[in-house]
């Protein structure tokens, strides 16, 4: 067993190792020129089918078409035998075939029934046929037989029988009636499978003598006909006993009394199981059918898993379940149920599947060069498994010569080191008890060198991105090896982008624009090689990039389709539109243009889809949109008047056309022709999907009637009115609405109410009746008879009497309703008297309180509304005051006896008085009542500004206050540096003062200056300012006694002047921000205001003037004071001062102020590394030296150096001598240079800080402003440093500096 084992794996590698060693086969080429001269073994190319009936009244042709090189020849054998064409006249073979034609036209087709095989030879091989059987057709009688009638009991169930004759192929059977009308059949009555009709119970109406049964031979085309069989259907309980007995003496009834009702049973096929056998391929028909009453249903299941997908159907009723292509799967249990209203049966077929045999693979021909290897297999499935048997040119293999080349396993045969000459033609024959399958396959030995069958230079054209097959068709023997190369570049192999196929095609996928190009294929084999030339284009691809859109349109409207589209410039486009997938209408409203369609007057017939398609010759794009074409809907017609009742009826009416836009509604509407002929009014709406409409009709109306529908494109023309219906008259069902009672004056009643129209009047001689009477008395009401008005007027009323009025409707049938009461007043007079006691409280200098007593109910004469407080300053009582005195009113409603004054001026005199109102207007006024109110704190000083500006003093001046409330007793004054820590400065002033002068101020130290007035009541507010103590003496000329002015020996460079900052002042917006103002630096604004609000988020918020940005925020944490620093040179900006509340929602805001930086001198470009400049600034240096050696000698010859005494003689006030802590140089100090020098730039915020250091390089002339690039490089400009002339009488100089000489041209 183990040895057994080892042999079999060890024959298994043995194989897979020559397996592997195995050339592909070489398919043989189809090009006539390739074949014409290649020696190839026959092959049958056509033969008739296996099982072959024939038509007894044609001839016989059984064929047997083939090829080879040489041409082969054919023989024929029956039977087995061998069967010879030459020697029967009436057999002979068409011209270069092998196909045989009988003629049976004197003979009887019989003779020529059998087996059939033909056989096709070349001296490369020898191919046989199948096994062609030959029978002939037959479509015999039916036997001689006599039916008897057949009497049955209604409700029982029965079968009649068929039992056609056997013919050749099996005939179709169907049941007719004697006209050749086909049985109704159902799931009672139906046919089974063997041509049997079965009632699962007969009814009384299945009597007839005319069931037959024919039978259709499909070859001969005959039809047979059985005997009509008659049936009886009897209803034994509805028949009297006379027709009954002479019944039962004629025949026999089956079943003693009609069938009851009962559960079904299987009447086909029987039993509770069976077996069904199918051959795989093959359709399978399973059958079921019952018997029961009611008539059972018939269902199907499978018992384990599901019905095969979309193979199986259910046909005659569900009684058939069929499954086509039938698999091994399909094999298992099946189950029928058969159910009525009783009860159930079942029934179980077992299905089995066999299979004939069937190929998984084919042997295919094989191509061989000498000395290589094959092996041909014969692979095939079937059930029970086929036995497998091999020929060599017709001849068992078993009986052929030997060949040591051969070997033969199973279903194999491997050939190696095939010799030439060794051609041969294999047969497979598969079979099994279910048929045979049979294969021949060539082996030719071939030795070709190769051919390109590709035809050179083709041109491929393909689109981006899509596939590219370039094809290189070869043949030779050994089979050629396929290599590509690329603008004769290196071999292509395979992967990445590049798929090079078994039959040598090249595959790019996806070709891009950079695989164009030329390709070349070369074939190569053992015997030599050839190449062949292809060219690749890759084309980009057709585009549409505007789709048409969905339309919907108007009809008569236009509508425009547009299809932009982007191709390869190089590709031809067609731009086709299609309507429907059909051309469009030969129609002029319909316009093509390169990129739309344009339909002009749209009308019904153009709805539809609309294609554009771009085509090119290598591939197109399509895109489709619907039109839909809309219209507002026909109007309904056919208004009909039904339920017909006094103040009812049903409309209806048949809706229009909605035109493809669905009705919303339906308005139905009246004309009362009768009270207003010719006008239509709205009645009520119906849905869209309702054609009718119940109305509520009023009494003496002659209605009309019309309906309009309403859809999105709007309303319908009107129907054709309805016929006219008309109410009777009747009582009015409502009185006059709106009854209003008052009076207009103060002796009148006046009584209005809305009259009844004509359809509310329900009848003729509509009249009103108006009643009243005092409210909450017993008189008697008061009544007047109206018509054709809407009030009446009562006169003699007292003044403001509460009535009770009814107003009532009445026509000539009767009255109205009840009407309701309603209230009301006469006429209103103006109140009789003033309010008295009236008292003033002054409970501050702004807020007094009035008091006073009301007046009496009887003297209101009226509805009382309440009271209006005059009151007005009479004047002032510290000054005279010329303005007009404004009088103010207040007004409190109902009872009020007081109210406040607010908003008084404080230390004034005021007027007040109060008078009672109504609805009729005011009452008297009491007397002018006088008060003053108390002393109040003053308002803002009028002005405050700075004057007499010095380099450590200044002049604080100010207005006093427009509005003082009281005796001013002084003013506060507050200052300090802004941005420091110093302690603020307060001062209080006496009332009289207007000025005052501040000195020892810091210089270059920009103060705020805080100012308010006082009374006895406390102080005003402030306001303030701010300033810059700046050295004005850095901007004026040097002045000597007694010499004037003088223009400086060189220009001023506008950059090296310090000059004041301009101070702007903006007007007090709103109660919270007052005294807003700014000044302005070289790169930064100051912003100061004076803020009285409770919220404390204030923010100074900016940006550019006409900007559309976002306003920047920077927030000032409770100061009133806000420096903007990098602000643009020569940019406008607008700023704003806001405070927000807790959700950061602005409150208060003042007014934008908007803020132009002044535009700066161009920075100059650092000159320090220019050639000239180092020139000249060491000459200047190498002349100080000079200088300073020759005042060293004079001073070693002429004693002390005359400077100190010099000075000193003339001391200039500005020059104050150094301490020797400050840097002094003792006696040759020169003070000057603790001031900038005239050629230099003051720091950014316009003040030399007098702390820095001396030592700087400014005094060594090394820069002027000390500023820094944004790299941190130092930019500051040369200077030559200030000498000043000893000899006395000589004016001060400067020596000229090169910058500001080159500033001055700037």
């Amino acid at each position: 067993m183990n040895w057994k084992r080892k042999s079999t794996l060890c024959e298994g590698a043995v194989m897979m190792l020559l397996l592997s060693h195995m050339t592909t086969a070489l398919d043989v080429p189809l090009d006539p020129k390739v074949l014409e001269g290649l020696p190839q073994p026959p092959t049958i190319t056509h033969q008739s089918p296996k099982d072959y009936i024939i038509d007894p009244r044609e001839n016989i042709v059984i064929h047997c078409e083939a090829k080879g090189k040489p041409h082969p020849s054919f023989s024929w054998t029956r039977n087995g035998s061998h069967f010879d064409v030459e020697k029967d006249p009436k057999v002979f073979t068409k011209p270069n075939s092998g196909t045989l034609v009988i003629d049976i036209s004197e003979e009887k087709a019989e003779a020529y029934e059998g087996v059939y095989q033909c056989t096709v030879r070349n001296e490369h091989g020898t191919a046989v046929s199948n096994n062609i059987v030959i029978r002939q057709s037959k479509s015999p009688l039916w036997s001689k037989e006599r039916n008897e009638p057949v009497t049955v009991q209604v409700g029982v169930s029965l079968i009649l029988h068929c039992r056609p004759p056997m013919g050749l192929p099996p005939p179709i059977i169907f049941w007719m009636d004697n006209n050749f009308q086909r049985l109704p059949q159902n799931s009672r009555v139906s046919q089974a499978l063997n041509g049997d009709l079965y009632f699962s119970n007969v009814l009384v109406e299945d009597t007839r003598n005319d069931y037959i049964c024919y039978a259709r031979f499909p070859h001969t085309q005959t039809i047979q006909q059985k005997q009509p069989i008659t049936v009886n259907v009897l209803d034994v309980d509805a028949m009297n006993e006379t027709v009954l007995a002479a019944i039962l003496n004629d025949t026999d009834i089956l079943g003693d009394r009609p069938a009851a009702e009962r559960t079904p049973s299987f009447m086909h096929p029987t039993g509770p199981n069976s077996t069904s056998m199918v051959l795989r391929g093959e359709t399978l028909e399973l059958e079921c059918i019952a018997d029961g009453l009611p008539t059972p249903e018939i269902s199907w299941t499978r018992v384990s898993g599901d019905l095969p997908g979309d193979r199986f159907s259910f046909q005659k009723f569900q009684k058939m379940l069929k499954i086509i292509e039938v698999t091994e799967a399909d094999a298992g249990d099946y189950r029928c149920l058969a159910r009525n209203r009783l009860g159930s049966a079942q029934h179980i077929i077992t299905v089995v599947v066999k299979a004939a045999p069937f190929w998984i693979s084919a042997p295919r021909n094989l191509i061989l060069a000498p000395k290589e290897t094959g092996m041909l297999i014969c692979h095939v499935g079937g059930n029970p498994k086929p036995t497998i048997t091999w020929s060599v040119n017709g001849v068992p293999i078993e009986n052929s010569p030997n060949d040591p080349s051969r070997k033969v396993e199973d279903n194999k045969i491997i050939l190696s080191d095939v010799q030439a000459g060794s051609s041969a033609v294999y047969q497979c024959n598969a079979s099994n008890e279910f048929g045979y399958l049979l294969a021949n396959a060539f082996v030719n030995v071939l030795a070709e060198p190769p051919r390109v069958l590709t035809p050179p230079n083709n041109l491929y054209q393909v689109i981006s991105n899509r596939q590219a097959m370039l094809d290189c068709a070869s043949f030779g023997s050994p089979i050629p090896k396929i290599t590509w190369f690329k603008d004769g570049q290196t071999a292509i192999l395979d992967g990445d982008s590049y798929v090079l196929h078994e039959n040598g095609s090249l595959q790019i996928n996806p070709a891009q624009p950079l695989n164009s190009g030329k390709y070349t294929c070369v074939a190569t084999n053992t015997l030599g090689n050839k190449e062949n030339h292809v060219f690749l284009e890759v084309k980009e691809p057709t585009r549409i990039l505007k789709q048409p859109e969905y339309k919907v349109v108007q009809r008569g409207s236009r509508a425009v389709f547009e299809c932009k589209v982007k191709h390869d410039p190089s590709l031809i486009p067609t731009l086709t539109w299609l309507k429907d997938n059909g051309e469009l209408p030969d129609d002029e409203r319909f316009v093509v243009d390169s990129d739309s369609l344009t339909i002009i007057d749209v009308a019904e017939e153009d709805e539809g889809t609309y294609t554009c398609i771009m085509n090119t010759t290598l591939d197109k794009d399509s895109a489709s949109a619907r039109l839909t074409v809309v219209e507002r809907p026909d109007p309904p017609r056919d208004l009909e008047l039904t339920d017909q009742r006094e103040q009812s009826v049903q409309l209806t009416w048949i809706p229009g056309d909605e035109h493809n836009s669905p009705t919303q509604l339906f308005l139905v509407q009246y004309e009362d022709s009768l009270h207003q002929p010719g006008v239509w009014h709205n009645m009520t709406e119906a849905p869209g999907t309702s054609a009718t409409a119940q109305l509520d009709l009023s009494p003496y109306v002659y209605y009309s009637f019309r309906v309009l529908a309403l859809n999105d494109v709007g309303m319908s023309e009107p129907s054709t009115p309805s016929r006219q219906y008309r109410t009777n008259p009747s009582q009015p069902d409502d009185n006059p609405s709106d009854v209003e009672v008052a009076g207009t004056e103060p002796n009148n009643l006046v009584i209005s109410w809305k009259e009844l129209t004509g359809l509310q009047s329900n009848g003729p001689g509509l009249q009103y009746k108006v009643s009243w009477r005092q409210k909450e008395t017993e008189e008697d009401w008061t009544s007047v008879i109206v018509a054709n008005v809407s009030q009446y007027v009562v006169t003699g009323a007292p003044t403001f009497i509460p009535y009770e009025v009814t107003v009532q409707a009445f026509n000539d049938y009767g009255h109205g309703p009840k009407p309701g009461v309603v209230f009301g007043y006469s006429g209103e007079d103006r109140p009789m008297v003033a309010p008295e006691n009236v008292k003033v409280l002054v409970q501050s200098s702004t807020m007094a309180e009035v008091h006073w007593e009301p007046i009496p109910p009887s003297a209101v004469r009226g509805r009382m509304l309440g009271y209006k407080v005059s009151y007005w300053k009479e004047k002032s009582l510290q000054k005279e005051d010329s303005r007009p005195k404004e009088k103010k009113e207040l007004t409190f409603s109902g009872n009020e006896t007081e109210g406040r004054l607010p908003d008084l001026h404080p230390y004034s005199q005021y007027s007040v008085n109060v008078r009672a109102f109504n609805g009729k207007g005011d009452g008297p006024a009491n007397d002018d009542l006088k008060f003053e109110t108390p002393e109040g704190v003053p308002g803002a000083p009028a002005f405050l500004r700075i004057i007499d500006l010095n380099l450590d003093s200044l002049t604080v001046e100010w207005g006093p206050p427009e509005d003082e409330y009281g005796r001013l007793t002084g003013y506060t004054l507050k200052y300090q540096p802004i941005n420091s820590t110093d302690e603020l400065k307060e001062m209080t002033l006496l009332a009289n003062e207007t000025s005052i002068s501040l000195e020892n101020l810091k210089y270059s130290t920009r103060y705020m200056f805080y100012l308010n007035a006082m009374t006895i009541k406390g102080s005003g507010p402030v306001v303030t300012t701010a300033i810059t103590i700046v050295d004005e003496a850095l901007v004026r000329p040097a002045v000597e006694t007694g010499k004037g002015t003088e223009s400086p020996s060189h220009p001023i460079s506008p950059v090296t002047q310090s000059v004041q900052p301009p101070f702007y002042k903006a007007r007090p917006v709103g109660p919270v921000f007052r005294n807003v103002n700014y000044s302005l630096e070289e790169d930064h604004a100051i912003i100061n205001w004076e803020y009285t609000g409770e919220e404390n988020n204030v923010y100074v918020e900016y940006m550019l003037d006409n900007s559309k940005e976002a306003w920047k925020r920077e927030a000032v944490n409770g100061s009133r004071t806000y420096q903007l620093k990098n602000l643009k040179a020569g940019v406008v900006y607008k700023v704003r001062v806001v405070a927000n509340n807790h959700a950061d929602l602005t409150v208060h805001s003042t007014e934008e102020l908007l803020i132009t930086v002044p535009a700066m001198a161009s920075r100059q470009v650092d000159i320090a590394t220019q050639g000239w400049f180092i020139g000249l600034m060491c000459a200047i240096a190498l002349l100080i030296l000079v200088l300073l050696i020759v005042c060293f000698i004079k001073r070693n010859k002429g004693g002390k150096y005359p400077v100190k005494e010099k000075e000193e003689a003339h001391q200039d006030p500005e020059i104050q001598p150094m301490k020797e802590d400050d840097g002094t140089f003792g006696e040759y100090s020169d003070t000057e240079d603790h001031k900038p020098l005239k050629g230099s730039r003051t720091p950014s915020n316009g003040t030399v800080k007098k702390d820095d250091s001396d030592d700087s390089l400014v005094d060594y002339g090394e820069g002027g402003d000390g500023q820094f690039n944004e790299d941190g490089s130092f930019i500051g400009q040369y200077s030559g440093k200030k000498e000043k002339d000893t000899q006395e009488g000589n004016e001060s100089s400067e020596a000229p500096s090169p910058v500001n000489a080159m500033n001055s041209f700037v």
